[in-house]
């Protein structure tokens, strides 16, 4: 009886391996399938499985990398996308297929033995576009740094929480009271937390000349030996390391929540009059600004966790968003290199929007007229 389903199915349309070649663009991690007579199959064919081994002599090793059922959308079939059956660079495969039909009989295909070697592209064409959008990037940033090396002056869009700062630390100065940095909740290797102690250094300074205590607490024991030497650091350009108090900078704990009652602990037995949070928070950030309001300091928060921003604006004084933080360092240093990196990425923003909203006009151009010539330029846009 198996023999006569096999010989009647082979007088069918069964799909077979036509060529296994590379994918284009790829690093050489997929290979692209093509089959023949897989759109067009007889009602009884449902499925189609593909097998795949290393073994040269096609014996051993066969695995099912692909479950499709027929007849196939498409002649194509990419295979390596699944994790749990990678493909590996320069390693030969071989292929076979094994159609299964809707009473669950099965028809195993020939071996294909001419699959190429999976080769990784140094070049991708498709990503050409990219490779423009950073050369200008770079190209604008180092212009920027040239002239910003000659002296060049350059106007940076005032941010309101960059600029109370000085004034802040002026606060605490004249009532005698404190100054409370949070430098977030994350550790070392978060770009938010790495901003933070950035600017913990202008504070550290400002604080230095003006003679105001400063605490810094932290629940990350790298982050606390940064902050440490980053304020020790901070009272030495400042011309008085005497006045560095080690006790300044301390570590509570890495539990988030013992972490926040400590902090709220401080704000409420020293009453600190400016309360600065700038870096990574997460569920904690009402819970600190809410204790920061009630014991009625100045706050300035700065973060880039989007989640948190609505706690901070609606519960400090000044918020700097997202960016703004990273940017904050240009701002109080005015540091050549960095004043041109800053400005170099707004003309890098400045550009983009003029793409964005010449590739509007042009659509709607388009849409108008129907011209093609406008719409090429439309898509060339786009890209």
């Amino acid at each position: 009886m198996t023999t006569i389903f096999v010989v009647c199915l082979t007088l069918f349309s069964t799909p077979y391996i036509v060529s296994v070649s590379n994918a284009p663009e790829d690093d050489g991690s997929l290979l692209l399938i093509e089959f023949g007579d897989a759109t067009e199959t007889p009602d009884d064919m449902v499925g189609l499985l593909v097998q795949r081994t290393e073994d040269t002599t096609g014996e051993t090793g066969w695995e099912i990398v692909m479950v499709e059922a027929l007849p196939l959308e498409s002649s194509e079939l990419m295979d390596g996308y699944d994790p749990d059956y990678p493909i590996f660079p320069a390693t030969q495969y071989l292929y076979r297929t094994v159609v299964i039909t809707a009473e669950g009989d099965s028809l195993q295909g020939e071996v294909f033995t001419g699959a190429e070697l999976p080769q990784g592209e140094w070049f991708s064409p498709s990503e050409i576009p990219t490779l423009i959008g950073s050369a200008l990037f770079l190209g604008l940033i180092f212009f920027y740094f040239h002239r910003a090396k000659r002296g060049s002056e350059f106007y940076l869009r005032p941010i309101a929480g960059i600029e109370a700062i000085d004034e802040a630390i002026g606060r605490a100065t004249e009532m005698g009271k404190p100054i409370l940095y949070v430098p977030g909740l994350s550790t070392i290797g978060d770009v938010a937390t790495i901003a933070s102690i950035t600017i913990l250094g202008r504070v550290a300074k400002k604080v230095a000349e003006y003679g105001t205590p400063l605490l810094v607490p932290n629940c990350d024991p790298i982050v606390f030996t940064v902050c440490e030497e980053t304020v020790r650091q901070g009272y030495l350009e400042a011309g008085r390391p005497d006045a560095y108090d080690q006790d300044s900078v301390f570590f509570l704990t890495q539990s988030q929540f013992a972490y926040v009652a400590g902090v709220n602990g401080i704000m409420m037995r020293d009453k600190p009059a400016t309360n600065f949070y700038l870096g990574m928070f997460w569920a904690e950030s009402l819970i600190l600004a809410e204790t920061g309001a009630l014991s009625g300091a100045i706050q300035i928060a700065g973060t880039d966790a989007v989640t948190q921003l609505p706690f901070f604006i609606t519960t400090c004084d000044y918020t700097l968003i997202g960016e703004e933080l990273y940017a904050a360092s240009a701002y109080l240093g005015r540091e050549p290199k960095q004043l041109g990196s800053i400005k170099g990425q707004d003309s890098c923003k400045a550009v983009m929007m003029a793409f964005i909203v010449l590739g509007v006009i042009l659509s709607i151009v388009y849409a108008i007229t129907g011209n093609e010539s406008v719409m090429f330029l439309g898509r060339f846009l786009n890209l």
